[in-house]
């Protein structure tokens, strides 16, 4: 490309297995850019294979988010918004082009709606009131304060329920704070990888084997042996949570794959729900088609955007 492109940021999204990374440091090498991961789980440091960081693609391309906590942490939008903005402002500082690479939704959301979040204290006295709670009662009051309550992992966690609870209650008593200024900078262009999907269900099935071939089982046994507990890993998803049911001897490794490749197929679906309702919501993607040259259509698409 010789012209310069009307947007700051390029955004690259699609399902699972779509094959984001490999087209993300083809565009990054291309366009003198930097990748910003959009994936909850690639932050968490041990979890490699599991989540699918594909390290050996980047090159020499640089990459953030990528294995800045570890799996102990409480990781959520609110602090992977505050991550991409200032991986953002750095990029832009070394004049170098952003790209947002992922395909976890909410994350997405969050820059592309310009989320507003409130940055809420821990709630001693409310969790003393809290304590004596069941864990279903803990459930059912979150679902009072938050009627519209859509991240569900919130509930598999009695932690996670607590923080919840705290910052849904804070909405109650304080008014949200103006989002970052820096969101409001943002010209974002939306590109979006899509397979028909029966291929994508091949994709899907072939990279699980690759992964359950190259380790994925010892990483998740590992973890453990390093004080993650299961429930922990059944709140860091699908790979670790059938994963963690063969090692407890719950599964067999054949059902294991099969009940784990399913979900993965129907998860992807959920993703690409989430796209639909993205593109209702006033969001543009420009979709590529996977099977075909998609560096070509993407270079195609950015081209009709510039100066």
């Amino acid at each position: 490309m010789t012209q310069q492109l009307k947007h700051n940021l390029i955004v690259l999204l699609g399902a699972t297995a779509s094959g984001k990374t490999h087209l993300g440091v083809l565009l990054a090498q291309l366009l003198n850019g930097e990748i910003i991961s959009a994936d909850s789980r690639q932050v968490y440091r041990g979890m490699d294979i599991g989540s699918g960081k594909d390290l050996e693609e980047y090159g020499d391309v640089p990459y953030h988010l990528i294995d800045i906590a570890d799996p102990e942490d409480e990781y959520n939008v609110y602090e992977f918004q505050k991550d991409f903005l200032n991986a953002y402002t750095c990029i832009q500082e070394r004049g170098r082009m952003p790209l947002l690479v992922g395909g976890t939704g909410l994350y997405l959301d969050s820059v592309l709606k310009a989320y507003n979040f409130l940055e809420v204290p821990r709630n001693t006295s409310l969790r003393e009131r809290l304590q004596p709670y069941s864990d279903n009662e803990l459930a059912q009051y979150l679902s009072q304060l938050n009627q519209t309550l859509h991240n569900t992992t919130d509930l598999l966690d009695r932690d996670r329920t607590l923080r919840a609870i705290e910052i849904a209650y804070a909405k109650t008593k304080m008014e949200e704070m103006d989002c970052d200024k820096r969101l409001q900078t943002i010209s974002p262009i939306v590109l979006g990888l899509r397979w028909p999907r029966p291929k994508l269900q091949q994709r899907i099935a072939l990279r699980l084997r690759q992964r359950i071939d190259g380790g994925l089982i010892e990483e998740v046994d590992n973890l453990y042996k390093q004080g993650v507990s299961w429930q922990k890993l059944h709140f860091f998803g699908l790979e670790y949570r059938y994963v963690a049911r063969y090692l407890q001897g719950e599964l067999n490794k054949n059902d294991m794959y099969q009940k784990l490749n399913s979900s993965i197929c129907q998860f992807a679906k959920q993703q690409e729900k989430w796209f639909r309702r993205m593109e209702r919501n006033g969001i543009t993607i420009h979709w590529l088609d996977g099977s075909g040259p998609v560096l070509k259509q993407a270079i195609q698409i950015l081209e009709g955007h510039t100066r």
